[in-house]
């Protein structure tokens, strides 16, 4: 069989043709594939009672087949991963559906995989579960690198325009304690705009370690408001130096399950592109909305907009179109919000600006 009619149009695997192939083949091949393959292949029933794992778990996961055969598959797995496929596992389609999961090995550590999973109907008319999983543990060591090597560049740049930030409530500070010391009155309403400028320094200094700081993958309930303040903060100095304007457009106040850290990042690499494209100036409008099960980010920018024929290449690494630009901040980006099971949008037309939209999960 031609390995092209293993796929549709749309480039999903067709389950079906996998298995008659995979039928067909010799036993000693089969037995070759799966316990020296890397990749897991399982059938298990609606419940998670896993019915057949192929021999390459012991080289993948360190269990035996014996170890696994019969017990449920969600022992194995996140609990918060569990959860999220219970909500949005489609048990009526058969259409390959892609998950992000950490497995337990028989050593304790939990491995990130790629799985896919799709219901096989068999000829007798029972239903089961087929996933294929694939260990991307080196892919996301690959991309943690990369990030943090983006967020220490992020860093440098903006260092200098948050120095020039944090100087000026020095200078006001200094000015106050100067006229407390010659027994100045009113000290009260003096003492919150001291507050108040402290409070300022201790906002952006927050917000630059936060940059430096190892990405995280911990997830929560987080407010994508709070997320969007904090990163427009950060950035006002830079945009202040191209003469920008933020603005800020809350039309749902959204709480979404996320990893804050990661997000944020998100934030940061798209608002401050959008600066650096903006020359002349404007506005740069992030708008927070809600829409059937999703949270919708956009980022509107004035900039000179992105040709049609690039739009495609931005998500692909090292693909850049400024002068000292890395090509990773979009493309980790894009990782990050497909790692969070969202999507992102782009449009843009020339002279007028680009919209970056993030679809995520409610």
């Amino acid at each position: 069989m031609n390995h092209v009619d293993l796929v549709n149009k749309n480039n999903e695997l067709k389950v079906d043709k996998i298995i008659t192939c995979i039928s067909q083949l010799p036993a000693e091949v089969l037995e070759v594939v799966e316990r020296s393959g890397f990749d897991l292949i399982t059938l298990s029933d609606f419940s998670g009672q896993i019915t057949f794992v192929s021999d390459s778990v012991e080289n993948v996961l360190g269990y035996s087949k014996g170890d696994l055969l019969g017990k449920s598959v969600f022992r194995y797995i996140l609990q918060d991963d569990k959860k999220y496929i219970d909500q949005h596992f489609n048990r009526s389609s058969n259409t390959p559906q892609k998950y992000y999961v950490h497995i337990r090995h028989q050593l304790g550590k939990y491995i990130i995989f790629e799985s896919n999973m799709s219901v096989v109907e068999w000829p007798e008319g029972h239903k089961q579960i087929l996933t294929v999983s694939k260990d991307i543990s080196d892919k996301k060591q690959a991309e943690e690198i990369f990030i943090r090597s983006e967020k220490m560049s992020i860093a440098g740049q903006l260092a200098a325009g948050i120095a020039h930030e944090i100087r000026n409530p020095l200078t006001s500070l200094r000015g106050f304690i100067q006229l407390l010391q010659a027994g100045m009155e009113n000290k009260e309403a003096y003492y919150k705009i001291m507050m108040d400028e402290i409070e300022k320094i201790n906002t952006i200094t927050s917000e630059l370690l936060f940059i430096s700081k190892p990405m995280t993958d911990e997830k929560s309930e987080e407010s994508v408001t709070e997320m969007v303040s904090d990163v427009i903060t950060l950035l006002k100095t830079q945009a202040n130096l191209f003469n920008i304007d933020l603005l800020l457009d809350i039309q749902d106040d959204v709480v979404i399950y996320c990893d804050r850290s990661q997000l944020k990042q998100v934030f940061i690499n798209l608002i401050k592109n959008a600066i650096e494209e903006m020359t002349n100036g404007g506005e740069i409008l992030t708008t927070i909305k809600k829409s059937n099960n999703f949270c919708i980010v956009e980022i509107i920018d004035q900039g000179p907009g992105i040709p049609n024929h690039l739009i495609h290449k931005l998500k692909e690494p090292f693909f850049t179109t400024k002068k000292n630009g890395t090509g990773l901040g979009l493309m980790i980006s894009n990782q990050i919000i497909e790692n969070h099971h969202g999507l992102l949008e782009i449009q843009s037309e020339a002279n007028v600006g680009s919209t970056f939209s993030i679809h995520l999960p409610l």
